[in-house]
């Protein structure tokens, strides 16, 4: 069988054609420029993030007693452990920082606009669970300032009345720091975050694609 008939049988179900098609002839304002790429590579970061990370859970263990000696062995026994984790946290900064000038173009452009405010809406979420990957993933390694970072950011709503410290045992999954605080967010960083960003991303390409991109002030 050639491949041309395979082609042409996955044509007549799927219309592959037309779908290429709608992707490839998009149109594209003439007043967009280099920083209306700025999603774009958030959304590189990112996928680089799954990658390296789901690398990670091979060594990575969760637990009190073990998680820094195993990030120690992904820097200095892991084949190829150190440029691994390098990259996941190199792509951890730009990913925050290309997100923050993402932010300031689209809101500096009215980008936000109608009919636009779901996708701004979408956008501001994902900020969010941004900046919640950086608090989750900086408590993994659980060195001193892993720890202590954990321990400040999960004890500032006992400033809350009445609902206070049931967030912060909430938070911490007991009343002190510990194994139960190491492993809510081992799963947050790498089950619970990643499925809501991967949601709510395809909510805001889809979105964008609906509506094209926003015209000049």
């Amino acid at each position: 069988m050639s491949l041309n008939k395979v082609y042409d049988w996955f044509e007549e179900r799927l219309e592959i054609q037309a779908i290429a098609d709608d992707i490839t002839s998009k149109y594209v304002p003439p007043h967009v420029n280099i920083f209306y790429c700025l999603g774009g590579i958030t959304l590189t970061c990112f996928l680089v993030q799954v990658a390296t990370g789901f690398a990670m859970t091979f060594y990575y263990r969760p637990t009190v007693t073990e998680a820094f000696a195993s990030v120690q062995y992904i820097m200095t026994e892991a084949n190829f452990g150190w440029l691994i984790r390098s990259v996941h946290r190199w792509s951890a900064s730009m990913m925050v920082l290309m997100m923050i000038l993402h932010v300031f173009r689209v809101y500096l452009t009215g980008g936000f606009k109608k009919p636009r405010e779901l996708t701004w809406v979408t956008g501001v979420v994902l900020a969010v669970l941004t900046a919640s990957f950086g608090v989750t993933g900086y408590s993994l390694p659980w060195d001193q300032i892993g720890y202590w970072a954990v321990k400040i950011v999960t004890g500032v709503p006992e400033a809350i009345p009445v609902i206070g410290s049931p967030l912060v045992e909430l938070l911490r999954g007991s009343a002190s720091v510990g194994q139960s605080t190491l492993t809510r967010f081992y799963s947050l960083h790498t089950f619970v975050l990643p499925l809501l960003t991967g949601v709510f991303m395809l909510m805001h390409f889809l979105m964008i694609r609906k509506q094209g991109i926003s015209g000049p002030l």
